[in-house]
């Protein structure tokens, strides 16, 4: 019950009950019963003024809040230059730890780069760069008009080198989920077609996932980047190999 309220219903009406005085100072009128006016309780009033102060205090922090008062701030973790700060940051982690072998938690600190370039999208305005999405997060942050043209190049490299990264680690454990290797090439591929790890590293899954026609298109590919790597040759001719054996034995079935 507010302050106003209760005064209200505290009031009784002075037109009730009221006495008329005569000029020799008697009653006029039939007699009527006097109606005593309590007086009002003094711990509703002070309830109502603790309620009052509070109330008050209530305003004058909305208000602070409103204005952006100074003792109020709090400082924000999700501007875009934090963000940028933190992914970078989270990148090179992963990078130290390829470098040292400790593939596992490289991965993790690649997928908490991520993770942060999905939450610049959020903070962009993307509000749901779904997780599962097949493209990349670059045309968020690309039209993007918060960040600086250096924090956008940044970005970009990041998310890709990222997604390669994540690539060359699952390709060192012991038990190499291929299709998830493909899946983070391909990302990178969306935005450079021409990048030689991911063509490379797309054939080589492509070669153990079974499917040696587009394994031979991928290394092929890498080859016309990188005619010199030994690796690509290598995998160019083992899945020659596998296509011409796959045909001979397709050959023999028919026959």
């Amino acid at each position: 019950m507010s302050a106003v309220q209760a005064g209200g219903e505290g009031r009784v009406d002075s037109g009730r009950g009221s006495l008329t005085a005569s000029s020799g100072g008697g009653v006029s009128g039939s007699p009527r019963l006097h109606q005593r006016v309590q007086p009002p309780n003094s711990g509703s009033r002070t309830k109502d003024s603790r309620n009052q102060q509070q109330q008050q205090q209530q305003l004058q922090l909305q208000q602070q809040r409103h204005h952006g008062g100074s003792m109020l701030k709090q400082p924000s973790h999700n501007e875009p230059a934090d963000v940028v700060r933190r992914a970078l940051d989270f990148k090179s982690q992963g990078t130290q730890c390829y470098k040292d072998k400790k593939y596992r938690e490289a991965i993790g600190k690649y997928h908490r780069a991520l993770l942060e370039i999905k939450g610049l999208c959020r903070v962009l305005g993307d509000p749901d760069p779904g997780p599962k999405s097949t493209s990349t997060l670059l045309p968020t942050i690309s039209k993007s008009s918060t960040l600086t043209d250096e924090q956008k190049g940044a970005m970009e490299n990041a998310e890709l080198e990222c997604y390669n990264s994540l690539a060359a680690c699952l390709l060192q454990m012991e038990l190499v989920n291929y299709e998830r290797v493909k899946e983070y090439c391909l990302k990178v591929l969306l935005k450079e077609g021409k990048n030689f790890k991911a063509l490379y590293r797309s054939g080589v899954a492509y070669y153990h996932l079974g499917d040696y026609q587009k394994a031979l298109y991928y290394l092929k590919e890498s080859h016309k980047q990188e005619p010199s790597d030994t690796n690509a040759i290598r995998y160019i001719q083992l899945t020659e190999m596998k296509i011409r054996r796959n045909a001979q034995k397709e050959k023999k079935e028919a026959s």
